[in-house]
């Protein structure tokens, strides 16, 4: 069997064992995997721009908050059916990565670094600002009756737990096919050396923008999901801390490897939920168990895999 095969038969694989959980699993975990699988998403979408592209952005909630609120506000306002609102939130989201990379690009390294995070407090501090529509902090509901698509009640925890599994399953599928494609190549080789990448004759830049937008739009998307699939949307998506949380998912699942994003989030939010149970103080075991695996493993639980078994693994 081929490397491709492998990939192929292990991606399909995943798939299928997040499709079996729904029918052997107690309805507790059924739906926290249903908000794991958007989630990923939103890690899918950070893990192109960091993992395959070196980009390091601590401004990735202003892209999940632009689809979030594109969706929420267009139903919420103008009373649009999910289906044209999910597409605002949808355009909401490519349009604002398209005009934060194109000025975000200029910079590099540290100083990229500060400005996605400011750009993201900007963000932050407009829907505070425009409380009169986004509501501020304590955000809005978005109704049963509006959470319909194609004739489907998406509140319904089956149909919720299987349009969590089809958008993960497109994202997922369709990134491992792009980071083998030449376009992906091409920014994984900026990655390792932008400045060879360029004497070889190829646009860094516009190879980078586009790398943003993607991750952005895709971003945008898990944003308007988690809304139109949870029935909320409020400020707190957009600050600083929904733009670490994908940074630590990534790192600990595996930068640079396509399943790393989905085993970083479910590792996460189990690590949160279990040691919460525990005490109050959970935020301390879940630092402890972080430290420990970034010494470790510190290409993730992924990355490490790949390094030491499955060599395959893409």
């Amino acid at each position: 069997m081929t490397d491709s095969q492998r990939s192929n038969v292990l991606h399909l694989g995943v798939i299928a064992l997040l499709a079996v959980a729904f029918f052997i699993l107690p309805t507790y975990h059924v739906g926290n995997l249903s908000r794991i699988m958007v989630l990923a998403v939103y890690a899918i979408g950070y893990n192109f721009l960091f993992g395959y592209t070196g980009l390091l952005s601590l401004g990735h909630a202003l892209f999940f908050a632009a689809g979030m609120y594109g969706l929420g506000l267009s139903m919420e306002l103008f009373d649009l059916t999910s289906a044209p609102a999910l597409a605002i939130g949808l355009a909401s989201a490519l349009t604002i990565s398209a005009v934060i990379g194109f000025l975000a690009l200029r910079t590099s390294g540290v100083s990229f670094m500060i400005v996605t995070l400011m750009f993201a407090q900007a963000g932050y501090l407009s829907i505070l600002y425009f409380g009169t529509y986004t509501r501020g902090d304590e955000g809005f509901v978005i109704q049963q009756a509006d959470r319909v698509m194609f004739g489907l009640d998406l509140s319904n925890d089956t149909a919720r737990y299987f349009a969590a599994l089809v958008l993960f399953s497109i994202c997922f599928l369709a990134i491992a096919r792009l980071v083998q494609s030449p376009f992906g190549r091409t920014l994984i080789a900026i990655r390792e050396n932008e400045e060879r990448a360029r004497m070889l004759g190829y646009n860094t830049v516009a190879h980078k923008l586009k790398a943003v937008v993607i991750s952005g739009t895709i971003s945008g998307l898990a944003g308007a999901a988690y809304a139109l699939l949870f029935g909320y949307a409020g400020a707190t998506f957009a600050t600083v801390q929904y733009s670490i949380f994908p940074l630590l998912w990534v790192l600990l699942g595996g930068a640079g490897t396509t399943i790393g994003p989905l085993i970083g989030v479910i590792f996460m939010f189990y690590l949160i939920d279990l040691s919460s149970s525990i005490t109050s103080a959970y935020m301390l075991i879940a630092g402890v168990v972080l430290v420990l695996l970034t010494l470790f493993a510190p290409q993730g639980l992924a990355g490490e895999l790949r390094k030491r078994v499955f060599k395959w693994m893409p």
